[in-house]
């Protein structure tokens, strides 16, 4: 199961907080993070994830750096378009807060028919609206389990 953690990199000290939670509840899961592998959103939600021993993918835009809590970093040169492969290697997406970057990979990801599950982030149709971390990550594990699971079956191959 894999679920990406969007937002923006440079968040708020409440977004951090909650993404750093949302990154343990999923490593908790046994699921990997993917998120775009730059500093806010996407260090907390790593941060999280590693101390509670989980996994943790960043789709870099450039062709160095990343945050110091990647466990692989793919570095792709790809700038923003990268934000396609974020969305396409998870069978859920959590958003928090963020800017236009997330509003992007949000519509991607509703284009794509992956689930998203936002906390204090875009009020648009098609994303579910969470009070918390742990309303998020439960939300996205179940759509995860069951999204993962059709599009593994289908004719495109495993993910």
């Amino acid at each position: 199961m894999q679920i990406a953690v969007i937002g923006a990199g440079d968040c708020t000290a409440e977004e951090y907080a909650g993404a750093r939670k949302i990154g343990e509840l999923i490593a908790g899961e046994g699921g990997i993070l993917v998120c775009g592998g730059l500093a806010g959103v996407m260090e907390a939600a790593c941060r999280g994830a590693q101390e509670k021993g989980g996994v943790t993918v960043g789709i870099l835009p450039g062709t160095a750096g990343g945050n110091r809590y990647l466990g692989i970093a793919i570095r792709t040169g790809l700038g923003h378009a990268r934000n396609a492969i974020v969305v396409q290697s998870a069978d859920a997406v959590i958003a928090v807060g963020g800017g236009h970057g997330t509003l992007s990979e949000i519509a991607i990801a509703l284009k794509a028919g992956v689930p998203v599950f936002g906390l204090r982030s875009w009020d648009i149709g098609g994303v579910v609206r969470c009070t918390g971390p742990e309303e998020a990550v439960a939300g996205a594990v179940a759509a995860a389990r069951s999204y993962g699971s059709r599009v593994r079956s289908d004719d495109r191959g495993p993910l």
